[in-house]
């Protein structure tokens, strides 16, 4: 069984009369998701102020043999969710390829706030496996496709990649969220690297780098990070099936 899941945020320069409330009502989120993503205490904003705003699809385009349930998975959301937000679907079991689903805004709980720990220095780049090679060929492939720049390979952040890829394999879970490191966000500040913008995607249980890109390019949410124009760089790490790319400008 193969299963992945997206992840992005874009920067948000906050203007004069901007709340957390507002931005995030403008931006189809919640004040508690601002909050947790962006180490917030408090509701207090200034002018200028840059805060991270979770982007999400807004509409999801069935392809041949989907089902309701893993495209729920592939964008992040409930499946409840998802379903309460199509009511046109009298049947969800009978969906067609070229389909519009509306997607929800993904509502992640804010967590617990820690002190913020001290950045450790990103593992020894020597991690950009044959596998990571391949993949980002791959990527750049498609983004040539799509007239698309290419990404440089990041060696400090495949470095990353390949510790959230093998997180994920000893601590037994697939999500964006790691339980040792946070969110994608807050790992790569922890090993101190600097982005603007920033995503991830993650797959666990594909055999090959083309198997992996396969199923990342038929799902819209991996598709869109793979094929953003809001990145220069990528980190590529796998681990034991497990597959992570970073993204960053």
């Amino acid at each position: 069984m193969t299963s992945s899941a997206s992840f992005a945020a874009e920067p948000h320069v906050v203007q004069s009369g901007e709340s957390l409330y507002t931005i995030a009502r403008n931006n189809s989120t919640t004040v508690e998701t601002l909050t947790g993503l962006n180490k917030i205490n408090g509701t207090s904003l200034l002018p200028g102020q840059t805060v991270f705003v979770p982007s999400y699809p807004k509409q999801y385009t069935v392809k041949q043999g989907d089902r309701l349930f893993p495209i729920s998975l592939n964008l992040n959301v409930s499946y409840s969710s998802l379903k309460d937000a199509n009511p046109q679907l009298k049947d969800v079991n009978l969906i067609y390829p070229g389909q519009l689903i509306d997607v929800p805004s993904a509502v992640n709980a804010a967590p617990v706030q820690q002190p913020e720990p001290a950045k450790q220095p990103a593992p020894a780049a020597d991690s950009v496996s044959s596998q990571a090679k391949e993949v980002a060929a791959l990527v750049n492939k498609e983004r040539q496709n799509a007239g698309l720049p290419a990404l440089a390979l990041d060696e400090e952040l495949s470095s990353v990649a390949l510790v959230k890829a093998k997180d994920m394999i000893q601590q037994n879970y697939f999500s964006h969220t790691s339980p040792v490191y946070g969110s994608p966000f807050d790992m790569m500040k922890r090993f101190g690297i600097t982005y603007s913008a920033a995503g991830e995607n993650i797959a666990k249980g594909q055999s090959s780098a083309a198997e992996v890109m396969q199923d990342w390019m038929n799902s819209q949410g991996h598709r869109e990070n793979i094929l953003s124009s809001s990145y220069d760089s990528i980190g590529i790490g796998y681990y034991q099936g497990a597959w992570v790319q970073l993204f960053k400008k």
